[in-house]
């Protein structure tokens, strides 16, 4: 089962966000990936003033390319040329019935995407998932990447090691499958946005949950197990030593994910998900790396504080 999709306003029930408008054209490239057609929808958008540069960003997991709008504005602004691809199995790509998700194989897709628009050496920008991603590409592809930068990445522990029970892919659909607005609002406010909450997070809420909704939201959830899985058990941080290209963190110190926590012990549970503890360890295992710290901020600073993000990553990168 692959499907395409389409572009046009709000958020209705459509799992492939047909009816939740990006607010800029959508391009699709299509590719063969496991014996299968896949279309990989992407945000291309010039610079009025090019500085030679590219950035691309890679979207979390319960995030899409457009929840990049603002730092897309600044770096253009700034004069990068920025791609924000939305992985396959989300948002407006893809979704495959039979895959076998790894970040190996999302880095290769994303490869292939900028080998074809005939990107040399882009800055790397992952936040969440995408981060975690984004360190995958990096040892993946070195010669590939100018810079890396991390935003509250996954991946800085590795819950399975600590002791966190794994399961199984239907009982992770089973879970998907219960997901509404209001428990999708709920996780964001504790994790993503420190306990707070602004009217302009609605947007994000809405569109994630119009994925789930209406009679084909069975798609979205079993490709959200399916994810959910690669995340649990492919750490990346075993790793992170190897990472030979410049790389920035930029860390909400008050996040608390980790996945899977939920499956833990209590006492191991309070341990898990120690932002700045995890974000300087990395930081200090990662050849060179800076960090850069928002006390205040949880798992989005890049949506909680765009100005004072976007400048940070702006310098960062200049």
């Amino acid at each position: 089962m692959v499907l395409g999709c389409g572009l046009a306003a709000p958020a209705q029930a459509d799992p492939m966000l047909a009816d939740f408008s990006y607010g800029r054209p959508i391009q699709h490239f299509g590719f063969n990936s496991q014996n299968q057609t896949l279309d990989m929808a992407y945000i291309d958008v010039m610079p009025a003033k090019p500085n030679g540069r590219t950035a691309v960003l890679l979207h979390g997991k319960n995030f899409c390319a457009v929840t990049w709008d603002a730092t897309i504005k600044a770096l253009t602004g700034a004069g990068y040329r920025v791609i924000a691809p939305d992985q396959v199995g989300f948002c407006k790509s893809s979704k495959p019935e039979r895959y076998q998700y790894g970040l190996h194989t999302l880095a290769a897709n994303t490869h292939d995407l900028l080998t074809r628009l005939k990107i040399d050496k882009p800055v790397i920008v992952g936040h969440s998932m995408g981060g975690m991603l984004a360190m995958r590409y990096a040892l993946q592809y070195p010669a590939d990447v100018s810079k890396l930068v991390l935003v509250n990445p996954l991946g800085l522990e590795d819950w399975r090691a600590k002791g966190v029970p794994n399961t199984t892919v239907d009982r992770l659909y089973a879970s998907e499958l219960r997901t509404t607005r209001e428990s999708l609002k709920a996780y964001q406010q504790s994790t993503y946005y420190a306990g707070q909450w602004r009217a302009d997070y609605d947007r994000w809420v809405d569109m994630l949950a119009s994925m789930y909704a209406g009679q084909d939201g069975a798609i979205v959830a079993w490709s959200q197990a399916l994810t959910s899985d690669m995340v649990f058990n492919q750490p990346v941080i075993h790793e992170i030593q190897r990472i030979a290209v410049p790389t920035v963190l930029m860390i909400g110190e008050k996040d608390n994910t980790a996945i899977g926590k939920t499956r833990a012990d209590p006492v191991l549970r309070a341990t898990l998900g120690d932002y700045p503890k995890l974000a300087r360890a990395a930081a200090a295992r990662i050849p060179g790396a800076k960090l850069i710290t928002y006390p205040d901020y949880g798992h989005s600073p890049q949506v909680q504080d765009a100005k004072r993000f976007n400048a940070d990553l702006v310098k960062a990168l200049n």
